[in-house]
């Protein structure tokens, strides 16, 4: 027996306003008392498409109505940073995640004009 384990991506697509299908990798899930949340990455048909992209991570509020679910974007800074936070923690074991301060970042001196 193997003893490797085979990655297998929850992948899931998702359809915008103008109907065009994108698939997302799901990464984690959270609930929270404000709502329930998950985190993706985009997936890419080329490796090429891969390199050209950022590929920042996406999080999204999980709505339900009825039998359907829906992925909504968070609207809300505050809910967003503290979801963000949230999952930042549990994925930086996992992945290489560099989190950058806004107050980290040095300010660019103005260019003097002539």
């Amino acid at each position: 027996m193997d003893n490797e384990q085979e990655y297998n991506p929850n992948l899931i697509t998702v359809q915008d306003d103008d109907g065009v299908e994108h698939v997302f990798e799901e990464l984690d899930r959270i609930e929270t008392d404000q709502g329930r949340y998950v985190a993706m990455l985009p997936t890419f048909e080329t490796e090429e498409e891969m390199l050209e992209s950022d590929s920042e991570l996406i999080i999204l509020r999980v709505i339900e109505e009825g039998d359907e679910t829906y992925l909504a974007a968070i609207e809300d800074d505050e809910e967003f940073d503290e979801v963000a936070e949230i999952f930042e923690e549990r994925l930086a074991d996992l992945f290489e995640i560099d989190v950058i301060e806004a107050d980290a970042v040095p300010e660019e001196e103005p260019e003097e004009l002539d």
